[in-house]
């Protein structure tokens, strides 16, 4: 006897991949990608200046700069963590509550920490790949829902992720100062930082300095993409990409609130103007015919 209920059909299952890389053309491209498909709303996005750099916190740069043994890591991250504690009070008024609130306003100020910034917004993360750069950039786009998934249903590296909060100095000193797990947890801290806001910005938090969080992610169990690399080439992307979002009111100034983030603006205020081709210097077509063209003015015919 066959069934009158419908079996739905399987889900496609991809065996784990390292990166998937999308070669971006033009700007244009990069939007229909991102607007046509409504599940990057529950991605992570972080804008990246060359395509060659991994995904790195700016602790685990730093370690391979100073040059500092790893097995003094665990001793010199909880150092730095304490002196910025005990002389930050000189400067706030209302300090923070939690591990993860203390190493945001510490990223915040300049210190390196183990948190890697990301925003929700896709055209933020464009802002922070194309701003300066001059060769092929990279937005990474990383697929939270699979990831909380794989963290609800599965140990990674032997770790319920769901049960690791940095948030908790026990755990961060249990499960992340001594890097020897490989994984990341994704969050916020409770109370945001005016930044954070500005720049719709999420954290993950590395449990290993030593390890790039491409390759942590690459030994995920399970299946699915987890990261979507889209490599932008400056030349042929910048111009158009910066124009559109300045246009979206996404500038140094309004991801940096302050005089700090007003100075920095300026730099593109320099190469943007409403009355010249900065090309050529020549006066723009709009104030020579400033009326709408009939492409806009021209009523659809419906069918």
């Amino acid at each position: 006897m066959t069934s009158s209920i419908s079996r739905a059909p399987k889900k496609r299952r991809v065996r784990r991949q390292g990166v998937i890389v999308r070669q971006i053309e033009n700007w244009s491209d990069f939007l229909t990608i991102i607007q046509r498909w409504d599940g990057f709303r529950n991605w992570c996005f972080r804008g990246q200046g060359s395509a060659s750099w991994s995904l790195q916190s700016s602790l685990s740069r730093h370690t391979r700069v100073s040059q500092i043994c790893p097995k003094a890591w665990e001793l010199q991250e909880t150092r730095i963590r304490r002196i910025f504690e005990r002389k930050s009070h000189l400067f706030l008024d209302d300090p923070p509550q939690d591990e993860l609130e203390w190493l945001a306003l510490m990223q915040h100020h300049g210190a390196p920490t183990r948190l890697l910034d990301f925003t929700w917004s896709p055209y933020v993360a464009a802002f922070f790949a194309l701003e300066r750069a001059t060769d092929d950039a990279a937005i990474w786009a990383l697929n939270l829902p699979l990831l909380w998934s794989i963290h609800a249903r599965l140990s990674v590296h032997g770790i319920k992720v769901f049960d690791a909060s940095p948030r908790d100095a026990r755990l961060l000193e249990k499960y992340y100062l001594p890097n020897k797990h490989a994984f990341v947890w994704h969050g916020d801290p409770f109370r945001m930082p005016q930044r954070v806001v500005a720049q719709a910005g999420t954290f993950l938090v590395s449990s290993n300095l030593g390890m790039n969080v491409e390759d942590i992610l690459a030994q995920y169990p399970g299946d699915g993409e987890l990261l979507i690399k889209f490599i932008l080439p400056a030349a042929k992307v910048r111009a158009e990409a910066m124009a559109s979002l300045y246009a979206m009111n996404i500038t140094q100034a309004t991801l940096f609130p302050g005089l700090d983030g007003l100075a920095r603006s300026m730099a593109y205020e320099f190469e943007y103007s409403w009355q010249v081709d900065l090309q050529t210097n020549k006066m723009l077509g709009v104030h020579k015919d400033p009326y709408l063209p009939s492409s806009l003015l021209d009523t659809p015919k419906r069918n």
